[in-house]
């Protein structure tokens, strides 16, 4: 059914486009899945019998990470903060260049109004 948006409708859906992200939830978002992310990975070996898996890049970034039960929680603290920052500044990012791309439409819109204003006078 192809009907056609009423100005109501489009009109939200364009500010709906063009809505902010929440800089707190895209953060939250992605510290949890980090989070949840190394946890996963630091476990499963951990099941299975000590299986090996070369996690030691993640020591070198997340102080107090190891392969055992204790690293996993450390682990999973870390990741969710290195998550949670690099959701936010991601978010701060997009809805900053969103607002000057915004503001560089808008002027040039308005230029484009007003450049033959003399020319009716």
């Amino acid at each position: 059914m192809n009907q056609a948006l009423s100005s109501s409708d489009a009109a939200e859906a364009i500010m709906f486009a063009f809505a902010p992200l929440h800089k707190r939830a895209m953060g939250t978002a992605l510290g949890i899945a980090a989070a949840i992310a190394v946890f996963v990975a630091t476990a499963i070996p951990l099941l299975r019998g000590g299986q090996h898996i070369p996690l030691d890049l993640l020591a070198a970034y997340f102080r107090g990470y190891s392969e055992s039960w204790r690293g996993a929680v450390i682990g999973a603290a870390w990741a969710g903060f290195v998550g949670f920052v690099f959701g936010w500044f991601l978010a701060f990012s997009s809805n900053f260049v969103l607002a000057v791309r915004l503001l560089t439409l808008r002027a040039r819109a308005e230029y484009a109004q007003t450049r033959d204003f003399l020319d009716h006078i």
